[in-house]
């Protein structure tokens, strides 16, 4: 383990010895990262249960501001985020000089994100008329988004920040800051939504600030531990300016922005889903809305394992360790499958039980069970596919996989799975089960598609090679 908590490979050792290590490995870096994950959810968990405490109507607004922020967020987010393996991979080839520089210029493209999104969030007012949002509950979410975009800046700079610590191998840092906005979101979420302390009960309102007044603290906390701490000091982060560079920006940019449109591809598609079934009836949407959530809340493993695998390839192939490389990526599948052979059988066998945890409506239940069933097969492809993608990101991959989620997603699952729920052109109309069929299909087509990838993509650079001693 070298003094940035990233083991050097071991060529000399046994394919299983080795194999084991490197999994031993991931288990470190991608534990943080799950539990950051974790904490970034329950922000919207906690913003959802406090405001629909306030009414009906806070609850819908936040959940409208939200759908609108979240998908443009991540967009600019995954962009950021091909900072992590650009930066593992100058630690695994020892160029810490180039550490800084790249890390100065994701700041720069968080700062322009953070404009652009900002301007997108403070002009939604056509949105709203597009779906003819009443106007009180129109009313709340803006005033949720204008309070909400002062905190914009602050969370694409902890994204670009997060590229320097996770690409050194701190994951832990980005966990704790996570944890800790978490913490200040929940007590500011009380007092402005509220109306404590003497402030005026905002409602919604109230949510937008305390997501931006937390984002805030986190970041400058983030900063000053950044420029204060030993393992950081060194790297000089705010007194070691770097002036703009557009050849760089655009490096990161050409690796970053299909990583970007490849989530954007994602998300996007699950919120047409849930407008196409719509007209089926609130009961359907419901026991849908309960399927994503578990869904989305199993899928936060086999992410943080992707998200883990991209830091240690990217290490190792700029370290030119490509054999110990080849390993992990193909292991990491078999790994995958074994987490996926976990989940299916909880969905398919507990289906009821956790309907129930989620509402005591029969009809609703009775929705989610079903959807439960397919997506209990839904989770095999949906874990290789992640992992997949993890370790094409690795090795600096990212275009091909961006054309194989199109395809994928907007090509077979949205085409399906509309058939399949509305039309009796090939089985009798399925109803909302029609979608998740369609999005098993064609996640199965992209782990296929992504895995074949993996197996036959050839980086360049020498073969294994026997690392040099670390520098003291």
């Amino acid at each position: 383990m070298d003094d940035m908590h990233q083991p050097v490979p071991q060529p000399r050792a046994g394919l299983l010895a080795r194999t084991l290590a490197e999994w031993k490995t991931l288990a470190q870096l991608g534990a943080p990262i799950l539990v950051a994950q974790l904490a970034q959810m329950a922000n919207g968990v906690i913003d959802t249960i406090m405001a629909g405490h306030a009414s009906a109507e806070d609850l819908a607004a936040v959940g409208i501001g939200s759908s609108l922020w979240m998908p443009v967020f991540l967009f600019f987010a995954a962009t950021l985020s091909a900072l992590q393996p650009i930066i593992s991979g100058h630690r695994g080839a020892r160029k810490a000089e180039r550490i800084m520089p790249v890390t100065w210029q994701g700041i720069y493209i968080a700062t322009g994100s953070s404009v652009l999104m900002i301007l997108l969030l403070l002009n939604v007012q056509p949105v709203f008329a597009l779906f003819e949002l009443d106007p009180q509950t129109a009313h709340i979410s803006a005033g949720y988004l204008t309070a909400f975009v002062w905190g914009v800046p602050a969370m694409l700079l902890m994204a670009a920040l997060r590229g320097l610590t996770d690409g050194l191998g701190h994951t832990r840092v980005i966990m704790a800051f996570s944890l800790l906005g978490t913490i200040i979101n929940l007590p500011l979420n009380y007092i402005f939504i509220y109306g404590k302390l003497g402030l005026p009960a905002m409602g919604g309102i109230g949510c937008g600030w305390a997501t931006a007044i937390s984002n805030l603290v986190a970041a400058v906390i983030l900063l000053l531990y950044l420029n204060r701490s030993h393992t950081y000091r060194p790297f000089h982060l705010i007194s070691h300016w770097v002036p703009p560079s557009l050849r760089e920006i655009a490096d990161v940019l050409l690796l970053g922005a299909p990583i970007g449109f490849t989530v954007f591809v994602e998300v996007s598609m699950f919120s047409v889903i849930a407008l196409f079934l719509a007209p089926l009836g609130p009961v359907v949407v419901a026991g849908h809305q309960i399927v994503l959530n578990v869904v989305s809340l199993l899928f936060m493993v086999p992410l943080s394992l992707g998200m883990a695998l991209t830091l240690r390839i990217s290490f190792l192939v700029g370290a030119e360790s490509l054999d110990t490389a080849r390993l992990l990526a193909r292991s990491s599948l078999l790994l995958a499958s074994s987490i996926a052979l976990v989940y299916a059988p909880i969905l398919f066998l507990h289906a009821d039980l956790v309907a129930a945890l989620y509402t005591r409506d029969q009809q609703v239940q009775a929705v989610a069970i079903r959807l439960l069933w397919f997506a209990a097969i839904f989770q095999i492809a949906d874990v290789i596919q992640v992992t997949a993608i993890g370790a094409l990101r690795g090795y600096k991959d990212t275009r091909v996989p961006l054309y194989i989620m199109l395809l994928s997603f907007w090509g077979v699952c949205l085409p399906l799975g509309y058939v399949l729920t509305f039309t009796d052109m090939l089985v009798p109309a399925l109803g909302a089960a029609g979608f998740w069929v369609g999005l098993t299909v064609g996640l199965a087509s992209a782990s296929i598609l992504l895995g074949t990838r993996l197996f036959r993509y050839q980086p360049y650079g020498r073969s294994e090679s026997i690392p040099l001693p670390l520098p003291k």
